[in-house]
């Protein structure tokens, strides 16, 4: 997927090229049976104005679309009319003041090459193509995150069109109540944010990453080891594992221990990596690597093409947990035996909150974060494998203290993803700012 350079149009359901402009907003190649009965590419605010207008005088709900990354397909529902604002991508850095503005549609990778023209950084998506709009309204869990905090967090503003058609900007100072519903709710937020306005950070001076892949039948011991150092392990380092059918380096069912780290220095980086060298299952592993320089957009494409297949179809599930290790891992194990074929795969990521959090809607996190991917490429393994991801997380909700938004499944499985008290504040301001639902809701409501 590339930045969205075509003339945007209208289409009507039956109209030719219908359900290719429904279907096309999507990365995930499933169908999920939905029709709008109107989709607007819009080319610009102008558009956005117009179409939420026809939406509050015709009676049509509003569903939204920046870069179509949303494993359940959020925003393809039936009726009312799809925005799609992936022609809404310009990208705009002031390197004196460190601020950028960007278009709901603007790919992360794309914000990253921009930014780092000017030696800044941002905590964008890990996957290259994924729309920075819906990725900052469910939180953003960037590169660099633990360290820089939630890509949210960094957003000091909204141009955003209310549910009336009225265009206004909220921040800290105006329309406060707004930011603060942006900063998390996800695809349940009312209003079409047009244009985001990023605080920008220093660009770190090395990037790089250390592997490390285990064979599947060492899962108990590196799972304990793991469990164990997380909680020690510098929030440079994004420490996350992987079950892959096809592990790298020995193409078969494995454990991939991957470490990015972004660092003042390659010193301090091999430092920070240092707990993967010295430690009780380093020697189990079947393949390992040095630390290995690479660039943040290198890392991003490599993973989309080792991952994200096309033509795939998505089934996704995920959830935060503060458990004890050891509950956890038959289940872990019943997981890996039971995963479907490359490219799904299963992600371990040691998240350990590291910095307080701003005052905003996002407010669901833990120790350690679980999610499902089931990616699908015949029909066969469709039928056998659709409801897997569903299934295993219900098994395992004992354990669970919530989810997040990014890898949701809320049409398949509601579960909590903001506190009762954010949820409340939450509804109170939708209430003041969309009083007769123009925008849907999350799937489940």
């Amino acid at each position: 997927m590339h930045a969205t350079t075509s003339q945007g149009r209208t289409f009507s359901r039956g109209d030719p090229g219908f359900d290719e402009a429904v279907l096309g907003t999507s990365f995930n190649a499933r169908d999920p049976g939905r029709r709008p009965e109107v989709v607007v590419q819009a080319n610009d605010v102008f558009d956005v104005v117009a179409a939420v207008k026809r939406a509050g005088a015709t009676g049509m709900k509003v569903g939204l679309c920046s870069g179509g990354h949303s494993w359940a397909q959020n925003h393809i529902r039936n009726g009312g009319m799809m925005i799609d604002l992936s022609r809404l991508n310009h990208i705009s850095v002031d390197e004196a003041s460190r601020t950028a503005t960007v278009g709901p549609g603007a790919l992360g990778g794309d914000v990253d090459a921009a930014v780092q023209r000017h030696g800044l950084f941002f905590p964008v998506a890990h996957a290259y193509t994924v729309g920075i709009g819906g990725f900052l309204l469910q939180g953003g869990f960037g590169w660099n995150s633990r360290a820089v905090g939630l890509a949210c967090e960094s957003v000091v503003g909204i141009d955003v069109v209310l549910a009336d058609g009225r265009l206004v900007h909220a921040s800290e100072t105006e329309n406060a109540d707004l930011l603060w519903a942006a900063r998390g709710s996800g695809p349940g937020f009312f209003g079409v944010v047009v244009r985001f306005h990023l605080r920008l950070h220093k660009r770190p001076r090395f990037v790089g990453l250390k592997i490390q892949v285990f064979r599947m039948k060492h899962l108990e011991d590196v799972f304990r080891w793991a469990d164990r150092v997380g909680p020690s392990v510098s929030p440079k380092v994004e420490f996350q594992m992987v079950f892959n059918r096809k592990a790298m380096g020995i193409s078969a069912p494995g454990i991939e221990v991957v470490a990015p780290v972004l660092a003042d220095s390659r010193k301090e980086a091999v430092e920070a990596l240092s707990f993967l060298k010295k430690n009780e299952v380093s020697k189990k592993a079947s393949f390992s690597t040095p630390v290995i320089p690479m660039s943040l957009g290198r890392m991003m494409k490599t993973g989309e093409k080792t991952l994200f297949l096309k033509n795939t179809r998505w089934f996704a599930d995920n959830m935060w947990m503060d458990q004890p290790i050891e509950p956890l891992i038959p289940n872990l194990r019943r997981i890996a035996d039971t995963q479907p074929p490359h490219p799904s795969h299963i992600l371990w990521l040691n998240w350990n909150p590291t910095t307080p959090r701003t005052d905003m809607a996002f407010s669901v996190e833990d120790r350690t974060y679980l999610a499902l991917y089931a990616g699908l490429r015949t029909r066969e393994d469709e039928e056998r494998y659709r409801t897997w991801a569903t299934d295993e997380m219900q098994r395992m909700q004992a354990f669970s203290t919530g989810i997040q938004l990014a890898d949701e499944n809320l049409g398949n499985r509601p579960a909590k993803f903001l506190s009762d008290a954010n949820m409340q504040r939450l509804n109170a301001v939708r209430a003041a700012y969309d009083p007769t639902g123009v925008f849907h809701p999350w799937m489940d409501r």
